[in-house]
């Protein structure tokens, strides 16, 4: 009889497996946002100077990547639900690896921006869809925290990885080597995790969420949330639960992303030296990381939509703080805005997930999670556009941020009056 024979089925591990399979998610998200939405603007002046492209011809790839992602994300949910995140992740890092190869290779516009379609579907599989399906299956009452911890990979991945490829592999190596650098970066993490360590439910392993045991006393239909629980899509969609957060969560990523990507250029234009500028860039991502564990742990103590609301209203306070910054307004007043914008920030994909887990069940949440996904993908794809026509109509984005505003004071109550669709 061989030793896994004479182990008892019931024996429980001593690290619980579900915080493996956060660590593995967590790496997803932080080499897609790490090397996509962070890194991208780092290309464009070596992409200009090497050849010959303008900044919007540039710009436009980023626009593609974020609406490939988006868009890929309502079929990677779907996937996600009847293959498991095992298969998709691994396809995903090998496709978003493939993706930079390519995007090394460009020499014209089309063959950039068709790069950049295949590195966005590589990344919608690697993304914030499969990652938190992975963690969701894995934890009920801890599963708030465990998004948030996962989540913080978006944030560090820009910390990390950004300063990385900005400050060392393109200014030694070029812009290619740095592709190069980004596609070996996803090969040799993510697949191995994919092979190895991923599993889709605790049920594959024997095992329940949360790292319960299973006691006859104990009433599993209590003690195990069922992953076969839950509306439908179909359903999930006649619902106006689903479109409340779906347009909450486009109007606030259309108006965080449009400020984040304008500050930089803002601050310049006021007076501030690109340190200071670069600066709050990165207090903003610090802020950002610290915020999802944060209002991860907040999910599981209040209801969701509550703990949206106040991420909310931070990044509301924070625009605001923004918009009163000043030729001589002191450094602080910069880092407060940065640091309250990155916490508030913080909260959209903890919240994102648990409201669509709290109110629509784990059955189809990749699919209906996808939905969600992409209204977030085309407002962070189309806010800074927004801002950046504005600019040049009217040489100020004082009326984008005005507009941001208005967009954040629609959105708060909204999520507040939604209501958890019935039956479940």
């Amino acid at each position: 009889m061989s030793e896994n024979q004479r182990m008892p089925l019931s024996k429980k591990p001593r690290v619980f497996y579900g915080y493996w399979i956060v660590v593995a998610a967590f790496s997803c998200v932080f080499i897609s946002s790490g090397s996509g939405y962070s890194s991208f603007s780092l290309f464009v002046k070596p992409l200009q100077a090497d050849l010959g492209w303008g900044r919007g011809e540039i710009m436009t790839a980023f626009t593609i990547l974020m609406l490939v992602q988006g868009g890929l994300g309502l079929f990677i949910g779907r996937v996600v639900d009847r293959y498991g995140v095992k298969r998709v992740i691994g396809i995903g890092a090998l496709v978003t690896g493939l993706g930079f190869v390519l995007v090394s290779l460009s020499n014209s516009l089309w063959h950039f921006y068709l790069s950049y379609i295949v590195t966005g579907a590589g990344m919608a599989a690697i993304g914030p869809v499969p990652a938190s399906a992975a963690v969701s299956n894995w934890f009920k009452r801890k599963r708030g925290l465990a998004i948030g911890i996962m989540s913080a990979g978006l944030g560090i991945g820009g910390l990390v990885l950004a300063p990385l490829t900005g400050g060392y592999f393109i200014p030694n190596f070029g812009w290619r080597a740095a592709c190069l650098a980004l596609a070996l970066l996803s090969w040799v993490i993510l697949i191995p995790l994919a092979l190895w360590v991923i599993k889709t439910k605790p049920a594959d392993m024997g095992l329940y969420p949360d790292g319960i045991e299973a006691p006859e006393s104990v009433n599993m239909t209590t003690a195990l949330p069922s992953a076969t629980e839950g509306l439908t899509l179909r359903m999930a969609l006649s619902t106006s639960t689903l479109w409340i957060i779906a347009a909450v969560f486009l109007q606030s990523c259309f108006s965080h992303a449009g400020v984040m990507q304008s500050q930089v250029p803002y601050l310049q234009d006021i007076g501030f030296p690109v340190t200071i500028a670069a600066t709050s860039m990165g207090v903003a991502g610090l802020g950002s990381a610290i915020g999802k564990p944060v209002f991860g742990w907040l999910c599981d103590r209040i209801p969701p939509k509550y703990a949206c609301a106040i991420g909310l209203v931070l990044q509301m306070v924070s625009i605001i703080i923004f918009i009163r910054i000043g030729p001589t307004s002191p450094t602080a007043m910069i880092l407060l805005y940065a640091i309250v914008m990155g916490i508030g920030a913080g909260s959209w994909l903890p919240t994102a997930s648990m409201l669509t887990s709290t109110n629509f069940g784990l059955a189809n949440y990749g699919a209906i999670y996808g939905v969600v996904n992409l209204f977030i993908y085309i407002g962070v794809a189309t806010g800074p556009l927004m801002a950046g026509h504005m600019y040049d109509a009217m040489n100020t984005y004082h009326w984008a941020f005005i507009i941001f505003l208005a967009l954040y004071a629609i959105s708060i109550p909204a999520i507040l009056v939604s209501r958890r669709p019935r039956p479940l």
